[in-house]
């Protein structure tokens, strides 16, 4: 607390005082009532200012001295009770910069350890669980308690990203239907629902300092990027969402980030993520490699939808004179005939399946049931060659059999991880149900994708390619590829 006296009325009582209650002294721009003070000073309405310490008047050395020499500066002395000392003597600064360093101390060693304690809780996993997001609540026995309105909200928060839904697109989503966010407003904000995208409280677990105070003075709050250690405690609290659920989001997230540039009139350098149009993601250009961008077409009162090269859109045909613009229904047509056909091919569905497990699982594992029945098939029948080279030759009979035997070896390796992998696919209801749904889906050729579709083509297309002899090539997520005429 600091008590000013008025300035020409040296016998009355003091003009007032000024406490900055609770507030710490290493930051003076954080202390309104210090600032008020000062600035009470330079309108010369305060000739003496009275405290209890130098502690109390500023635990930060740059801060103190420069305050006091500002005041001094001004013909306005500071007077410390504890140190008996006045700023306006001669030989004051010394001994107000030796004390504030001292008091500087104090302030770093009770921060160094308060910072240990918390470490300390961290380490043995009983730090406090913060009830700041949407989906917990503090239960009646003190642990964290799931709020089933608000796990519902966060598990779709998850199904729309995966869905290929960008963070625009979940922000209209929300506030269209009136959700609140944790703090209650009506309004949602982009960062926010990433935070909750990137929040691995909502998997059970809790990665404790993820962020750190640089220091007590400037208390400047840093991203922790391998300054300090991190803690993670697994299983602290029920999960609203599946670790692999929250596996694949952070991989989704990460290949978004990583996007090349569709356009060079890109600002960043970086490419953006639209959920609007499943294929904005997945056409592009045979000719240039370009991606292709959606355009709606206009001529006497009608309009269709196109899509056309981004390089010709912005360059012309200098840049890429091959390239052709294709009618979204016959784009949709093409797809969906090669996706039949794709369906009517038993080692094709393994690879559609294969995908499709992925998408929903992220084990790497399931995308090898493709390639594993291809290499069965590839020994299989140089096993078979093998087998009537030696029948019919009178040569080292011996040498045929010693390399039949060791691929009946690699086959049966082979066979018993292809097991292995069908096994993970088998026993994810959620696979199943998509392919048995698409096969469904395929059963009426005329058929065009409607919003539902275009999810599944998210999962199971790598890329279209646009070819400019009028035809398309489909390349799955398990390397699969399939040629279409528009």
């Amino acid at each position: 607390m600091l008590f000013c006296r008025p300035k020409r009325r040296r016998n009355c009582s003091p003009y007032g005082n000024y406490a900055d209650e609770g507030i710490t002294g290493t930051m003076a721009k954080k202390r309104p009532d210090f600032l008020r003070m000062i600035r009470d000073c330079r309108k010369g309405k305060i000739d003496l200012i009275l405290t209890k310490s130098v502690a109390r008047f500023a635990r930060n050395t740059v801060d103190s001295l420069n305050y006091v020499r500002q005041l001094k500066a001004q013909g306005i002395g500071v007077y410390f009770e504890e140190q008996n000392i006045d700023s306006l003597k001669t030989d004051s600064e010394m001994l107000i910069g030796f004390h504030s360093v001292m008091a500087q101390a104090e302030s770093e060693n009770i921060s160094a350890n308060v910072r240990w304690g918390i470490q300390q809780r961290m380490k043995s996993g009983t730090f406090a669980f913060r009830y700041n997001i949407l989906g917990y609540k503090k239960g009646e026995n003190g642990e964290p308690e799931i709020v089933p309105e608000e796990a519902e909200i966060i598990r779709e928060i998850y199904n729309l990203f995966l869905d290929g839904n960008s963070l625009d697109q979940i922000k209209a989503y929300l506030e269209d239907r009136h959700i609140k966010t944790a703090r209650g407003n009506s309004v949602w904000e982009k960062h926010a629902i990433q935070n909750i995208l990137t929040n691995e409280r909502y998997t059970g677990d809790m990665l404790l300092q993820k962020t750190f105070t640089e220091n007590c003075l400037t208390k400047k709050v840093k991203k922790n990027r391998g300054e300090m250690a991190k803690y993670l405690v697994v299983n602290n609290h029920p999960a609203i969402i599946e670790k692999d659920m929250f596996k694949l989001v952070q991989m989704e997230m990460a290949r978004r980030s990583n996007k090349r540039v569709k356009s060079d009139k890109s600002i960043t350098g970086k490419g953006k993520h639209s959920g609007k149009f499943a294929l904005t993601d997945l056409l592009i250009c045979g000719e240039c490699g370009s991606a292709y961008r959606r355009r709606t077409w206009a001529k006497n009162g009608k309009s269709k939808k196109m899509w056309r090269c981004m390089s010709r859109l912005e360059h012309g045909t200098e840049f890429c004179p091959h390239s052709i613009s294709v009618e979204e229904t016959k784009l949709y047509d093409a797809i969906h005939r090669a996706m039949r056909k794709v369906t009517e091919q038993k080692d094709a569905m393994d690879l559609i399946m294969a995908g499709l497990s992925y998408a929903v699982t992220g084990d790497d594992e399931v995308l090898n049931v493709g390639a594993i029945e291809q290499e069965i098939k590839a020994l299989t029948e140089t096993m078979k060659s093998y087998v009537a080279i030696m029948a019919s030759t009178e040569g080292d009979r011996e040498r045929y059999k010693a390399d039949i035997q060791t691929i009946q070896k690699k086959i049966t390796a082979l066979r018993g991880q292809l097991e292995t992998a069908k096994a993970v696919i088998a026993s994810s209801e959620k696979v199943n149900a998509e392919i048995e749904r698409l096969k469904k889906r395929f059963e009426n050729i005329d058929n065009i994708f409607d919003l539902p579709d275009e999810l599944i083509l998210r999962k199971m297309v790598e890329y279209i390619r646009v070819m400019s002899e009028g035809k398309i090539i489909i390349t799955f997520k398990g390397g699969m590829q399939i040629e279409e005429n528009l």
